[in-house]
């Protein structure tokens, strides 16, 4: 198989709109035209080379983006993307996620949450011809999707051949394209250093989207390897990580209009969705979604108190639950106010006027759109029970279940021909998952949580629902909300699957293990085992013919704006992506225009003294007594706290270094303004606005606030 660093992706457009896309790094000779006007001081060529400088620096956290930023492995990333790991340390007698938390030195570093790992993509490979030569077009749908996924596992498993590695196939263009993905996997990574919630969080989910913003959302983490310089498992024996390179850090930060990029892993957008797909994900899965979060979330605040052990292991689903259910809201109320389904309508019909308008086109696009719709109105039928369904595994004790169960059958299994999550590569993740459950688990909290969903649940019609399910829980017309909760209060009672010896026991089990266990969660899981199965094997055989039709759909579309000189870049999909723009401000709405950059000053004058708002009274005195130190802005009078810029991000960006025209650090972009919510689906570029830390504030913040200089003094500082 060929690799590549700077392949120019064939149907990409040389022109494009400023500031729009995410693009591949091998695409961005394509565009460099455009990074060189908009300010880039660098080669473009430059970026292409996964193991230079600066994509060597650029690391995933497996959900969010990172960055070396020293050559002793330390990492820097977002506050809410080592949360998770600040909660997991925390304690009500040691609460780190109120207090903060700092290593003055390396033996004070503490565990990550079991199973972070830092990822540095070193080999991108194009397989696509691999993935196709074993297609055919009198496939099932089954038949399909099981090909795409038994290739790309051999494919996988042939590049993870030195366990130091990390592979994945990812498609591009939903399947026109796959890729696959080498990327070195850093197994002990340590938390660092973390700024207080009233730092980090502060304005929460108030503030949430919300411009202007006073957040100082960084952490870091440390990457460890043994002491040969290669991945291994935590050992206090082991050693910093060298990476071979790392980012400077510019202090003086950034100016109005200067150019501004984003190297990171953003998450998933849905630019190319076809219009049924856009009106059913804004009108039903968006709003259904956010009211089973909202639900979660108030279960969550009502049975907990502020500060307490329970709430302490909660917060981290809180926040992932606040940040989601606000973003679907938020989009909804875009999505009404706009022309999306509008657009997306016209542009299908100009697509099927241009396919129309050449016989040649007609025979090869002519299908695409009509049989990919098709599709989608079938997949849709089922969505209510899904979704629900979905949501129950915010139980831990059924979602652990359910899983176990899983895994005993797929160990009888060849390792390639197991699902995925289930392989030989997984289990040492599953593991630690395993042991990670009581830090985020209390037996009440999942009690109400699940009884909840199956409340929702016993309202879908019968036809909808799983009969082994209902017969588990002899749920009958007239069930009540009182039978299911004595129910559930006995498999709570009886359950043996909150201790951690006794999860990692059943790990070694085998399925008539499971068939015997009188514990009634696995019972649940067993029972209801064929069913599930079922369900899934339809989804897959529908997920096959939607792969036969969406990559066609998409050749048409990406044909189509090629011939009117458009962008064409893939929607995100956690792979390595660069995006650039400018810092600049922006007007919401008429009559008001929003000011690029926000000071400390703004801090006091949100401040109440009450948590979001509740800015630490060291933070503040400084702030009165006006000690800038060296990190001032001439220009601002003040330390800039966050910053705005034009690039198009979203999800799985967070933590991403933002860079300046020579590629150093100069903040991290960590959200976008109420009114590119939608971006996900729609880029605006008078609208879009990324949000971004300032290094100064960074800095400022380490050094006054939480005597961090250590950390200060191990980057590279340049002016």
């Amino acid at each position: 198989m060929k690799k590549f660093a700077s392949l120019c992706f064939a149907l990409a457009s040389t022109a494009t709109i400023a500031d729009e896309g995410m693009w591949q790094p091998h695409q961005l000779p394509t565009i460099a035209e455009k990074l060189v006007d908009a300010g880039l001081k660098l080669d473009p060529k430059s970026l292409t080379d996964l193991t230079g400088f600066p994509m060597g620096a650029i690391v995933s956290l497996g959900g969010c983006t990172a960055s070396f930023v020293s050559d002793k492995g330390l990492v820097a990333t977002n506050h809410h993307c080592v949360y998770g790991s600040v909660q997991y340390n925390s304690t009500e007698e040691n609460n780190l996620l109120k207090n903060g938390f700092l290593a003055k030195s390396f033996k004070e570093e503490l565990p990550a949450t079991p199973g972070s790992r830092i990822y540095v993509t070193e080999e991108i490979t194009p397989v696509t011809d691999i993935i196709q030569a074993a297609l055919s077009s009198d496939m099932t749908g089954s038949q399909r999707f099981n090909s795409i996924d038994l290739s790309s596992k051999s494919l996988v498993a042939e590049c993870e051949s030195d366990s130091k590695y990390r592979c994945s196939v990812v498609n591009f263009h939903g399947g026109l394209e796959y890729y696959l993905f080498k990327q070195l996997t850093i197994r002990d990574v340590r938390l660092v250093h973390a700024p207080a919630s009233s730092i980090g969080k502060y304005g929460g989910d108030i503030d949430n989207w919300m411009w202007p913003r006073h957040t100082g959302d960084y952490g870091f983490y440390r990457a460890y390897v043994g002491k040969d310089g290669q991945p291994a498992d935590y050992s206090v024996e082991n050693v910093p990580y060298e990476p071979k390179h790392h980012l400077k850090v510019n202090k003086s930060s950034v100016d109005e209009n200067d150019y501004i990029m984003v190297l990171g892993y953003p998450g998933r957008t849905n630019r190319y969705r076809t219009a049924l797909e856009v009106e059913n994900q804004f009108t039903w899965t968006y709003p259904q979604a956010k009211a089973y979060r909202e639900e979660i979330i108030d279960i969550i605040h009502e049975n907990s108190a502020a500060g307490s052990d329970v709430r302490i292991k909660y917060e981290s689903t809180l926040a992932g639950l606040a940040n989601y259910a606000k973003n679907y809201g938020s989009m909804v109320e875009s999505y009404n106010k706009g022309t999306t389904l509008v657009r997306k309508q016209s542009l299908e019909s100009e697509l099927t006027q241009w396919i129309n308008a050449s016989a040649k086109r007609q025979a090869k696009y002519g299908d695409a759109l009509k049989g990919l719709n098709g599709l989608i109105k079938q997949d849709q039928q089922n969505q209510a029970r899904d979704l629900i369904l979905g949501y129950m595994n915010y139980s831990k004790m059924l979602s652990t279940a359910t899983r176990l169960h899983r895994l005993s059958l797929e160990n009888k299994k060849p390792n390639v021909e197991r699902k995925r999550g289930y392989q030989e590569r997984d289990i040492a993740g599953f593991e630690q998952s395993m042991k990670a459950v009581n830090r985020r688990y209390d037996a009440q909290m999942d009690q109400k949580i699940l009884l909840a969903m199956f409340k929702h649940y016993i309202q879908l019609p019968k036809s909808q629902r799983l009969a082994s399910l209902d017969k588990f829980f002899n749920i009958e017309q007239n069930t009540n909300e009182q039978q299911l909760q004595a129910k559930l209060a006995k498999m709570y009672q009886a359950t043996t699957l909150n201790d951690q010896d006794t999860r990692l026991a059943w790990m070694n089990k085998t399925p008539v293990d499971f068939s015997k266990s009188n514990d009634p969660f696995i019972q649940l899981a067993v029972d209801t085992y064929e069913e599930r199965k079922h369900i899934e094997e339809s989804n897959e055989e529908l997920s096959g013919h939607i792969q036969s039709f969406r990559p066609k759909y998409m050749e048409a579309l990406i044909a189509y704006f090629n011939a009117k000189d458009l962008p064409v870049y893939a929607d995100a999909n956690s792979t390595l992506r660069v995006t650039y723009g400018n810092v600049k401000g922006y007007s919401p709405q008429d009559g008001l225009v929003a000011t690029p950059f926000t000071t400390l000053e703004g801090i006091v004058r949100k401040d109440t003294g009450i948590a979001p708002f509740d800015a630490p009274k060291k933070e503040l005195a400084l702030i009165k007594n006006k000690q800038y130190g060296e990190y001032a802005k001439k220009e601002l009078g003040s330390v800039p706290v966050n910053y705005l810029g034009t690039l198009d991000i979203t999800g799985g960006n967070s933590g991403s270094p933002t860079l300046n025209d020579k590629a150093e650090f100069v903040g991290l972009v960590f959200d976008g303004v109420y009114e590119s919510i939608i971006g996900d689906w729609d880029y605006d570029t008078k609208l879009n606005r990324s949000i971004h830390v300032d290094i100064k504030y960074m800095l400022w913040v380490m050094e006054h606030v939480d005597g961090a200089t250590n950390l200060i003094e191990e980057m590279d500082i340049v002016e």
